[in-house]
């Protein structure tokens, strides 16, 4: 990491870390009494520039929904090296926050219209009794879960399809259709991972499909159920929505051109997913 001091004026990209458990989620929200992550980078990074720096996410988590690689941008208001950027931030800010990379990148980059694919990944741990470790970290189901059959079931979300049934009713977008690329259920031992990629995603989409993989997964629906969900689009004949406590952002993707920094594997066992463009 450089530290040769970036001009004023220059596009700044960071890589943003986050557990969201005490977290009222991404967006900051001044006009309530709650601590949101987008609050406490802003006010780490505006300490660093001693000016207000306001930026801008590739997608915004929901309350108590972690981030393994959030990608944030701004424009710098100072002239800082990348390495103040980063560790300048890092000593003012919580714990539980923390950047890990800044770059400059092309004035035409946008962390959220420049990306172009998203990855959620949501885990599940499948024990009779609720683990003592990892509170606020996974989600718990109790029953016995079939992850090749919720696997199987999950693969009818492939490609580009309308999400209705899997759309919170307090969804802004202007459309339902979102392109999944690659989406898996697998099986680590106690441990239930679903892996979903796409273009974008609509408010709740991965928790509600989680949701439903759960009533597939636990016997109570069959194998077709989340195809004729899809074909049904209707929220209302779906499944509850699964907690957050399970889901991470653990990936965003950019055109090779951006040059950002590919993001570590780190402790989410994460590795490209197959299918995935």
């Amino acid at each position: 990491m450089s530290a040769d001091p970036l001009p004023a004026g220059s596009r700044i990209a960071c890589r943003v870390e986050y557990n969201g458990a005490r977290y009222n989620g991404w967006q900051s929200q001044p006009h309530l009494d709650v601590i949101t992550v987008q609050q406490e980078v802003e006010a780490a990074l505006s300490t660093v520039a001693n000016a207000p720096v306001r930026v801008h996410c590739a997608g915004r988590t929901d309350t108590g929904v972690h981030g393994h690689c959030q990608i944030v941008h701004f424009d710098a208001p100072v002239a800082r090296a990348p390495k103040a950027w980063v560790l300048g931030s890092n000593a003012s800010m919580a714990a539980d926050v923390r950047l890990h990379w800044a770059t400059a990148v092309a004035d035409d980059f946008h962390a959220r219209f420049s990306a172009v694919s998203r990855r959620y990944r949501y885990l599940i741990a499948n024990t009779p009794v609720r683990p003592a470790m990892l509170g606020g970290q996974v989600s718990w189901y109790r029953y016995p879960l079939d992850a090749g059959l919720m696997h199987r079931s999950a693969r009818s979300l492939l490609g580009e399809q309308d999400f209705s049934a899997f759309r919170a009713a307090a969804c802004q977008s202007s459309t339902p259709m979102r392109n999944v690329e690659a989406v898996s259920v697998t099986r680590r031992g106690d441990l239930l991972v679903v892996d979903i990629q796409a273009n974008a995603f609509l408010h709740h989409m991965v928790r509600n499909i989680v949701g439903s993989l759960l009533a597939v997964g636990s016997g109570r629906q069959p194998e077709t159920w989340i195809a004729e969900l899809l074909a049904g689009g209707d929220r209302a004949l779906a499944a509850d929505t699964a907690p957050p406590d399970g889901l991470y952002l653990v990936d965003v993707l950019y055109p090779a051109r951006f040059g950002l920094p590919a993001t570590p594997y780190g402790p989410l066992l994460l590795a490209p997913m197959a299918g995935a463009p």
